[in-house]
């Protein structure tokens, strides 16, 4: 079986120190890596093409971009330059954007805006026109385009148009499996696709040490955002408790994944280890395994990890740790 493995990470660090990131998870034996596009952070793309020219095998890409803040055709250009660094390793995430708002940026008709982005990209990354213009150099290899959503629309766009689909917000349970394919499947049949002709992959957070209590009180934010954000009634959180949860994030700063963030400290009482593990991968590697080996039973034989950094000085410390920890069970899932 081949199990492909993606890793994400959140660059809010030097861009050496992300392009050391890039070679430990090449080295850990992931499929793919992916740099989040996050506004007033560094610039993704220019991180993609520091960490394409400093691996080999991985395949590098936006985890996801937008068409709102980059413009389709400018997403194009970027594409083929990072497909001339890397031949045949570039890909690229579209969503619909987070964090636009303090840009001052709407999303009106976001199914449309991606679809027409989506085929505006291809058109010109095959060497077609778009408002009369070509690429002065279009790629020589082909430039998978995944789409990362929890929307059921943006889930049907993906199975009509996307070489991988990107699904749900970090929880994931069978039946909500079970859903994001019949939409995936719906909008697969209005392209006369099956579902087996695309990739399949569960967004997740992961956060691994051998230290299995660091890693789950350094998630316990991430969980705290998810659960206020999706609300699964399946786990039976209390609305005094909830509303508890919601008044902590509110006295919390920064964004859930910036690590100088602030993190009100009455989350770590109120988000216990069963709320950690509804909404990330975390612990230690043997835990982790578990807990991965859960998901991909529910039918997967992809997943996409957004690295989680534990709590140590630094977000390229922390990080590392989780990637050299997790990277035994990563070679475990290859000898399948």
């Amino acid at each position: 079986m081949n199990i492909v493995l993606e890793a994400e990470i959140s660059p809010g660090m030097a861009a050496a120190d992300a392009v050391g990131l890039a070679r430990l998870v090449e080295e850990a034996g992931f499929s793919r890596l992916g740099l989040s596009d996050v506004a007033f952070w560094p610039d993704c793309f220019m991180l993609q093409a520091l960490c394409a020219q400093a691996t080999s095998r991985i395949a590098v890409g936006a985890m996801v971009t937008n068409p709102y803040t980059r413009h389709p055709v400018v997403l194009a250009g970027a594409l083929a330059t990072l497909n001339d660094i890397a031949p045949g390793r570039a890909f690229c995430g579209l969503g619909v954007g987070a964090g636009l708002e303090p840009l001052g940026i709407d999303y009106p008709k976001p199914v449309a805006t991606l679809r027409r982005a989506i085929a505006d990209i291809r058109t010109l990354l095959a060497g077609g026109e778009v408002g009369g213009e070509r690429l002065a150099r279009p790629p020589a290899h082909p430039v998978p385009i995944s789409i990362g959503t929890r929307s059921p629309q943006v889930m049907r766009l993906a199975g009509e148009v996307a070489d991988i689909a990107l699904v749900g917000g970090r929880y994931l349970s069978p039946h909500l499996a079970d859903t994001y394919r019949v939409w995936l499947a719906e909008g697969s049949a209005r392209a006369g696709r099956a579902p087996e002709d695309f990739e399949i992959a569960p967004r997740l957070t992961l956060c691994c040490s051998s230290d299995g209590d660091l890693a789950r009180r350094s998630v316990k934010r991430y969980a705290a955002h998810y659960l206020t954000l999706i609300r699964p009634p399946e786990l039976d959180v209390s609305p005094h408790r909830m509303a508890a949860i919601e008044a902590a994030l509110a006295r919390s700063r920064g964004w859930y994944f910036d690590h100088s963030r602030f993190d009100d400290p009455e989350l770590d009482r109120l988000i216990d280890n069963r709320l950690v593990q509804a909404f990330t991968i975390a612990g230690t590697p043997a835990e982790c395994a578990d807990q991965l080996a859960a998901v991909l039973n529910m039918g997967f034989t992809s997943a996409s990890l957004n690295l989680a950094a534990t709590a140590r000085p630094t977000a390229a410390e922390g990080l590392a740790e989780t990637i050299t920890s997790f990277a035994p069970v990563v070679a475990s899932l290859a000898n399948l």
